[in-house]
């Protein structure tokens, strides 16, 4: 039996030791590490494997979805080695309920969320969209599960819009679901992750100042399981080096 946290915490200069040597290629083989990723970081999750693979040699297997239903799977005792939230709350509790190493979370990326419609005369610089109501449906994610969507909550409420849009919001199970109502036009608009439109060089949007929602810390965290598995510690150690700290930043997160 593996020991129990406060033995582990003791331990916690190995980790350093041995990211080294799969970082180094030394005398660690190969291996797979299960990812659970919050759907705002698909795209950059990809990029971040790729890279990684290439650097290590390990294999990073990325799973999609909410941060509230992937949490869930964590409970249920799903084999991820590595937790990408969309929160920093979320890896926490998973360090409070003995789901995930203790000592290991940190903030991978903070997130950015923006007003965008596909059509490039919809949304203003400034947002006034919400007050006109010109629209027929606005997507946001679940507050309830989805942290981007508890942030555009915050900004309907900070707005003084939220009762007199009601009716007309639709919620995304997540924020991939929230951007595919949107692109898809089941939505006009919708409040998506700025990496989600990072690119695009059509549609309009409104970037949301910060000081209209809670900041969004996205967290890592090593799973319970992955105590002892090199190839999980070496991905996060990828993802929080320079590295994967540029790649971060090039899809519109924050990286301090």
């Amino acid at each position: 039996m593996r020991p129990i946290a406060p033995k582990r915490l003791s331990q916690a200069g190995l980790f350093g030791t041995a990211v080294a040597i799969g970082l180094c290629g030394g005398t660690v083989r190969a291996d797979q590490v299960t990812v659970a990723v919050a759907a705002n970081f698909t795209a950059a999750a990809k990029e971040i494997a790729t890279a990684f693979q290439e650097k290590t040699g390990h294999e990073a297997v990325l799973v999609f979805g909410g941060t509230g239903k992937l949490f869930a799977q964590i409970a249920n005792g799903a084999p991820f080695d590595v937790f990408l939230a969309a929160d920093d709350k979320t890896p926490a509790k998973a360090e409070t309920e003995n789901l995930a190493v203790a000592g290991s979370r940190f903030t991978y990326a903070t997130g950015r969320i923006v007003l965008y419609s596909t059509d490039p005369n919809l949304v203003d610089q400034a947002g006034a969209i919400l007050k006109t109501g010109k629209f027929n449906k606005l997507a946001i994610g679940n507050p309830a599960t989805a942290p981007y969507g508890r942030a555009a909550s915050e900004v309907l409420h900070a707005l003084g819009v939220f009762e007199t849009l009601a009716s007309k919001i639709v919620f995304g199970e997540n924020v991939a679901q929230t951007y595919q109502f949107v692109v898809t036009g089941n939505a006009e608009l919708g409040f998506v992750a700025l990496s989600q439109v990072v690119d695009a060089d059509k549609g309009s949007r409104w970037l949301v100042p910060t000081d209209l929602y809670t900041p969004i810390r996205q967290d890592a965290v090593l799973l319970e399981g992955a105590f002892g598995k090199p190839a999980a510690r070496a991905f996060l150690q990828f993802l929080r080096g320079d590295a994967g700290r540029e790649i971060v930043a090039r899809f519109g997160y924050g990286t301090d």
